[in-house]
């Protein structure tokens, strides 16, 4: 039987074995002597050329192997054919390779490369993994994990010991953190190649790729133990407190080592705000004149009688404003400095998580996603699959002495040599980072974002315009860290009047700097300080922007008008994402990995919502979060959680056994973990009297907790089945929540239709229930532009996010994320369009069609009467 291999071009893809018998064969030759017969002469050419080529590439590999030793690697450059798979067949007597990654768009970039001597696969992220029906850690035997392959996964690990079988060398190139090496050591440990070698690069490029080939080293046990005992501990934690809040509040629910202190700053933050009681205070401004005339500038108050000014009540502000009327401004001193602002360092993954939300508005979970496929490579028309930017989860700010070299260069060519630092400005990596790879950076300067533009513009991909304007984003910064810092000119001056001293400041951008490339956009650091000073009533820089007129000291000053205006201290802001991943790192929560994955979890499980960009908690995270705090204040404090972050980073370092420390933190949790079954109060079957009484039987009425949260139920149940939302005034006392009624009718008793709130949203039922269960979902007046037979509902998904379907679903599966507007677009006549919201822009309406570039600011009115949320549509 004859067998040929069919090479497949997509990544990850396995090959496919076709077979002939030979009878079949001899058939198909018998058939074709003639045409045959007329290709022989051409053939023999052919083959000519082709043991000629042979011979050069084996005097190649042979000088090769010569110059570097027996262990030198073929770096033959692959031919465009080979790069449009995984995978090329043997040729020839040379070594052969097995190099395995993680993701297939990765390997398809790899490929390209390497020689043909090397099959790049992926394993599509992890293959083994603790089984989820169970704990999958035997406690008893030295928290021995029970790994097992993960379901859908066979294949894919039936096709890499497939590729492993006759080669030299396996090469284990997945992600170089923790987490990648303990992927590579669970390959290792199933392919069972006794060449098997770790290779670890920071980017994506040939130089790199190739490097770290020659230079493969063995599997570290100490990062391999570092990221187990992660995974032990996790599962420690959510596998016995998570049980314990489905017993005692909801099924479903859970709880983790990181993710719930994460919800504990959020709930600590709102319990802030609650218990804050806003301070009066008062600012006053001088308008003035200098001697020249106008413009006027601004002066503000700065001290009374020599001490800080602090005006507290409008009687103290009036009776100074009154004095100062009559009194003469004279400038008592003038001060004009330079001010340098420095650029920001480059990338860490924290701080791109930050800015992203700030400037693009991305949520963190999309910037990982954004960022990874930018890392492992896009299609640059020629130049195939091809990397942007370096590893991005990192936390150093460390950068190469190449990338610094080129892009000193590329600023010098591209601005000028006075944006050109003397020397390299080096940014110190803060204390506790692991240092294992650069900070985030592009991975080469060929590739600017002018270049690379036409390549996003032309991908049918609904990412790849944000993808652009993230590698922009990381372009931009890392030009900017080796730049000038920007130069301002600043006066200020001291004011006297009486007893009052004012305090005037203007600048002026004398030299932009890094400026020039990365914008006046306050970073996160100075966005945070700013907002604590205004929370304070404090001076910001903000205030000093501007030019002031030229002022002399013992200069005699027009007073035009005095401001006075009351004001009140402001609560501590809620977390934004930016803000809450700042505080993560800040208190050494988490590793970069995991901030996004901790961002999304809290949501989705529902123990917080983001309202207006802003992360609020919900009663079911209040309730587990003392819950928990009460009964697991060790586990959940913040300090501890950050101590076994050090912890682990001793064990990667050597510096600790890892089944030691599951031993030291196992005992004490257990205690804990048996005292909380035992005291933890139970949510579920728990009634919390109240005064008010049931309007059907006189019965008292009692607080309840269900799916949708706490409710008013008739203590009378079975008998009687009342129940009623409630709220809770401003003085703690609870108010019904009135069923909202219409005008509708039941189609089936006749009955009013009422509002009610389900699991996924208000709907339409019955007032006649439980005798009648009628129900339909709410009309928001727009007919369904699909199939044109339905109407557009408010839903909620699986996940608790509003979106707007069709009332004929899955007869018709038109959805939106925005809500849809009864109104026809002026310029391309569609039948709606959609309310939408920025955190830059506030709301606004748009044109669905992405063809018409229609769009309008939203008045105050029509964004009080169409809510929804800040998506885009979805089809």
């Amino acid at each position: 039987m004859a067998t040929r291999t069919k090479k497949t071009a997509g990544a990850g893809e396995t090959e496919v074995e076709e077979t002939a018998t030979a009878e079949t064969a001899t058939a198909e030759t018998a058939a074709k002597k003639p045409a045959a017969r007329k290709k022989t002469a051409a053939k023999k050419k052919t083959a000519t050329k082709k043991k000629a080529a042979a011979k050069k590439t084996a005097a190649k590999k042979a000088s090769s192997r010569r110059k570097g030793g027996d262990g030198a690697l073929a770096t033959v450059e692959a031919s465009a054919e080979d790069a449009e798979g995984t995978e090329s067949p043997r040729r020839g007597k040379g070594p052969h390779y097995l190099v395995v990654v993680e993701s297939p768009a990765k390997a398809k970039t790899i490929k390209k490369y390497l020689g043909s001597g090397y099959t790049v696969k992926a394993s599509v992220g992890h293959i083994l993994d603790l089984p989820k029906s169970k704990m999958g850690v035997d406690i008893e035997h030295d928290f021995e994990p029970q790994y097992e392959v993960i379901k859908g996964k066979e294949k894919v690990l039936g096709e890499l010991k497939k590729a492993a079988q006759g080669v030299d060398k396996v090469f284990l190139a997945t992600d170089p953190d923790r987490e990648g090496e303990a992927i590579a050591w669970h390959i290792h440990q199933q392919l069972g190649h006794e060449n098997a070698y770790r290779v670890m690069f920071n980017e994506i490029t040939k130089k790199a790729i190739q490097e770290a080939i020659s230079q493969p080293r063995h599997l570290s046990q100490e990062n391999y133990d570092s990221q187990q005992t992660r995974r032990i501990l996790d599962r420690l934690v959510g596998y016995q407190i998570s049980p314990l809040l489905w017993k005692k509040v909801r099924r479903g629910l859970s709880a983790g080592r990181v993710q719930s202190v994460a919800v504990r700053l959020v709930c600590e933050r709102e319990d802030e705000i609650k218990a804050f009681v806003p301070q009066e205070y008062w600012t006053l401004d001088a308008l003035l004149e200098g001697p020249a005339g106008p413009p006027p500038f601004k002066a503000k108050l700065s001290k009374v009688d020599g001490k800080k000014a602090d005006l507290k009540d409008r009687a103290s502000t009036e009776t100074l404003v009154e004095e100062l009327k009559s009194a003469a401004f004279v400038v008592s001193k003038v001060d004009k400095r330079e001010r340098r602002r420095n650029a920001p360092a480059p990338f860490i993954t924290s701080k791109l998580q930050q800015e992203a939300a700030n400037r693009l508005h991305f949520t963190a979970k999309k910037t990982m996603a954004l960022a990874q496929r930018l890392y492992e490579g896009v299609p640059l028309g020629e130049e195939g699959q091809t990397a942007l930017i370096t590893y991005m989860r990192t936390d150093s700010t460390r950068l190469s002495d190449d990338a610094v070299t080129a892009v000193r260069g590329f600023i010098g060519n591209t601005y000028g040599a006075d944006y050109v630092p003397e020397a390299p400005v080096v940014y110190r990596t803060k204390k506790g980072a692991q240092d294992a790879h650069e900070a985030i950076r592009p991975t080469s300067l060929e590739y600017p974002p002018s270049k690379v533009k036409p390549y996003f513009d032309s991908m049918n991909d609904d990412m790849a315009a944000d993808m652009f304007r993230l590698y922009e984003l990381i372009w931009n910064r890392f030009v900017a860290c080796q730049m000038m810092p920007a130069v301002y000119d600043q006066t200020s001056a001291e004011i006297t009047a009486g007893r009052a001293l004012f305090r005037a400041s203007g600048s002026t951008l004398k030299f932009p700097g890094y400026l020039a490339v990365y914008g006046a956009t306050l970073t996160p650091e100075e966005e945070a300080a700013q907002e604590k000073a205004r929370a304070a009533g404090e001076d910001t820089d903000e205030d000093g922007v501007g030019e002031l007129p030229s002022l002399n000291d013992g200069d005699k000053l027009g007073l035009q008008k005095l401001l006075d205006e009351q004001h009140f201290t402001q609560p501590p802001p809620r977390f934004s994402e930016a803000t809450l991943v700042k505080e993560l790192e800040e208190r050494g929560i988490g590793r970069p990995s995991t901030y996004a994955a901790i961002l999304s979890t809290i949501q989705e499980k529902k123990y917080v919502e983001k309202l207006e960009g802003r992360f609020r908690p919900t009663d079911l995270g209040v309730i587990c979060n003392e819950l928990l705090v009460k009964h697991f204040p060790h586990e959940l404090d913040a300090a501890f959680t950050a101590s076994m972050e050090e912890k682990l980073d001793q064990i990667s370092e050597g510096e600790a056994n890892w089944k030691a420390v599951l031993k030291d933190f196992y005992a004490p949790f257990k205690e804990t973990l048996e005292k909380a079954e035992a005291e933890m109060r139970d949510v579920k079957r728990e009634e919390i009297k109240t005064d008010v009484a049931c309007e059907k039987c006189g019965n008292v009425m009692v607080i309840k907790w269900g799916k949708m949260g706490h409710f008013l139920a008739c203590s009378n149940y079975p008998e009687c089945k009342n129940t009623k939302d409630f709220k809770r005034d401003a003085e703690g006392k609870i108010v019904i929540i009135e069923e909202e009624t219409t005008d509708e009718k039941c189609e089936n008793c006749g009955k009013p239709m009422v509002v009610k709130r389900g699991r996924f949203g208000r709907f339409l039922a019955c007032s006649g229930y439980p005798e009648c269960k009628t129900s339909k979902p709410i009309s928001i007046g727009v007919s369904c532009p699909d199939c044109k037979q339905g109407y557009l509902t408010e839903r909620r998904s699986g996940r608790g996010k509003i979106f707007f379907g069709c009332n004929r679903y899955p007869d018709c599966k038109f959805a939106a994320w925005d809500r849809p507007l009864p109104e026809a677009c002026p310029q391309c006549q569609s039948p709606y369009l959609l309310q939408k919201y920025s955190k830059r822009d506030g709301p606004y309406v748009a044109c669905p069609n992405k063809e018409c570039d229609y769009r309008r600011q939203i008045v105050e009115p029509e964004a009080a009467a169409a809510t929804g949320s800040t998506a885009s549509s979805a089809a």
